[in-house]
């Protein structure tokens, strides 16, 4: 219900018929990049946060609606990576659970394998050392995992990577 503004256009893109105030966006839930236009005399730097849920919307005048990741600003692209470290960190909880829970996709591919760098070594050591015992934060996944040095950078790697390739086979972040 809310997005986490990438890129601010005070008088919409040059393509655009109608100059309104734009905002680029990614959605906090499910990683969706939505354009929407807001009210007038309103201005909003990368990282703040828009409720764009049903009821009332104090800033979002209307939802024009998801883009692809080639629709971004080349400013919105540079700003996405930050502004996913940032979501990832504060939910660093739910993503730690990920490497907690991962599963098999098939008999030779496993959801861990999917994140850049993680090859089957990698895999497997992580699998053995979570049956000794859960993974508590990033930082525990570190000290644990020889090669994996910041886990939140491979979540953001693989967020990414959704992004650029809507029609991937397998999601594990992305709506």
């Amino acid at each position: 219900d809310y997005i986490i503004v990438l890129d601010f256009l005070p008088h919409g893109k040059p393509t655009d018929r109608k100059t309104e105030p734009v905002v680029q966006g990614i959605g906090e839930k499910y990683f969706n990049l939505l354009e929407v236009v807001v009210k007038e005399g309103l201005t909003f730097k990368p990282g703040d946060r828009i409720y764009v849920g049903p009821g009332k919307r104090e800033e979002v005048k209307y939802i024009r609606g998801r883009i692809k990741y080639d629709q971004l600003t080349s400013y919105a692209k540079d700003e996405l990576e930050r502004v996913l470290e940032d979501m990832v960190e504060k939910n660093e909880k739910n993503f730690v659970e990920f490497f907690n829970k991962a599963e098999p996709i098939t008999t030779r591919m496993h959801q861990l394998e999917l994140l850049p760098g993680i090859g089957k070594k990698t895999m497997w050591a992580i699998i053995e050392e979570r049956k000794k015992k859960p993974f508590e934060s990033f930082e525990d996944i570190s000290k644990r995992i020889k090669g994996i040095q910041h886990p939140e950078k491979l979540i953001v790697g693989r967020i990414i990577y959704e992004l650029q390739n809507p029609h991937t086979k397998y999601r594990l972040f992305t709506a």
